[in-house]
């Protein structure tokens, strides 16, 4: 038993860091020490029996390999290559007893002794690491709540303006779907985590549960969550996309501007992300069919899901500066006289445009995540969790809660429900 807790121990506490950086180390060390242990085999069924005297017999207790040993002896080996430390200890070496009576030296507690200091990890890069495991767990709570205040309040958003019907226009069925999508990310975010979670947290028994969790079959759940989420990150891009699309055609164009004619911007919205996501899903199955496709060892591929993200939010940027335009010209127009005042009706339209049109992924458009390193790094990560989580709600707020149509049919509803209440109350 000793010897699978030490097995346990190395292989699911090496790296105290996201899931997903776990999940590769765990899967690297693991086919690593697998390597080895079939080596140390063939070694101990291949060498000659010593010829004569007391020794400990050769054996391999899951860490080490270990030779035939003259009773009385204590024999070094080298670390095990598989550790994933190796390089900083390849010189330390592990060491067992023998006893006089050719069995191997045990301690206090019945377990056989075994003195592997040198082959332990050092104490500042664990200390370092257990620093950034707190610093994700942070960000991991920051948008779980983020995104779970957003669903929240979406849901609520969502069923208001499903339920009048005087706010079914194509504008409302625009920010409908813009909800929707939110929701679907938000649903997505958590499942996944949930998934990662559940496939990497599962406790560990013997040898053969952890080539389970390693198996594809058992990383089946969490890719097709990892999938889904990013087909409904890419579904609330686009839709912020076609409320740009549809905002410029009110104000400057004449596209889609008829009310029946909503059906492009569901094919935009629903229908595009799958001339990405699909692809991107072939690519991992056949090159990078490793764990929960959480992890983007060839960033090309990478690029398949980046591409339309950054390329929807480019084209948002250059609508948001083109009506911020006819905006600032037309309140120019009509408020000569009133300065002060035309400039807090111009800071409401841009604060109105930069959640719908997503203009706040422009600051990190080209920092890309092989680009940004140490402190920037984690700036960026704080950033765009925190604004990707808690933009439901805002949106939410500022186009359904704030909208003044929205308003006004929850407040004669009041005055109705209200109605019928008094004239229950004076029957009775």
């Amino acid at each position: 038993m000793s010897n699978i807790k030490t097995l346990i121990h190395l292989l699911c506490f090496l790296l105290p860091k996201f899931e997903v950086i776990r999940g590769k180390v765990l899967e690297e060390t693991y086919l690593k020490w697998v390597q080895y242990k079939d080596d140390c085999i063939k070694k101990i069924k291949n060498e000659p029996l010593p010829q004569e005297g007391i020794f400990c017999n050769r054996t391999f207790d899951r860490y080490a390999c270990w030779p035939d040993t003259p009773a009385g002896f204590m024999v070094n080996i080298s670390c095990p290559f598989y550790l994933p430390w190796f390089d900083k200890v390849s010189r330390g070496s592990v060491r067992r007893r023998c006893g006089s009576d050719g069995l191997w030296k045990r301690d206090d507690s019945g377990q056989v002794w075994r003195d592997m200091r040198e082959c332990e990890e050092e104490k500042e890069v664990t200390s370092q690491e257990l620093w950034h495991k707190q610093l994700m767990v942070s960000f991991r709570t920051l948008y779980t709540v983020g995104y779970c205040t957003s669903l929240c309040t979406l849901t609520l958003a969502l069923v208001i303006l499903l339920s009048f019907r005087k706010l079914h226009c194509t504008r409302n069925t625009i920010h409908t779907n813009l909800f929707l999508s939110f929701i679907l990310r938000a649903v997505a975010v958590i499942v996944k985590d949930t998934m990662l979670e559940r496939h990497w947290g599962r406790e560990i028994i013997k040898q053969t549960d952890v080539s389970e969790m390693l198996s594809h079959q058992a990383a089946i759940g969490c890719r097709i969550a990892q999938a889904l989420m990013q087909y409904c990150v890419l579904a609330n891009h686009f839709w912020f996309f076609g409320e740009a699309v549809y905002l410029y055609s009110v104000l400057i164009s004449s596209v889609f501007i008829d009310n029946n004619k909503y059906l492009p911007y569901l094919c935009l919205g629903w229908g595009t992300p799958l001339l990405f996501v699909v692809p991107w899903v072939v690519v991992k199955i056949l090159k990078e069919n490793n764990e929960c496709w959480a992890v983007n060892e060839n960033m090309n591929y990478w690029w398949i899901i980046r591409f339309p993200v950054l390329f929807a939010t480019l084209i948002n940027f250059l609508i948001f500066l083109k009506i911020l335009g006819v905006i600032f010209s037309k309140l120019r127009g009509n408020n000569q006289c009133q300065y002060p005042d035309y400039k807090l009706r111009l800071a409401k339209a841009t604060l109105t445009l930069i959640p719908l049109f997503g203009v706040h992924e422009v600051l990190f458009v080209f920092a890309t995540d092989e680009q940004t390193t140490g402190i920037l790094r984690y700036i960026k990560v704080f950033s765009t969790l925190f604004i990707s989580s808690f933009q439901g709600l805002l949106v939410a707020l500022l186009y359904c809660f704030a909208n003044k149509e929205v308003q006004t049919e929850l407040k004669r509803k009041l005055r109705s429900w209200r109605t019928k209440t008094d004239i229950v109350c004076c029957r009775q």
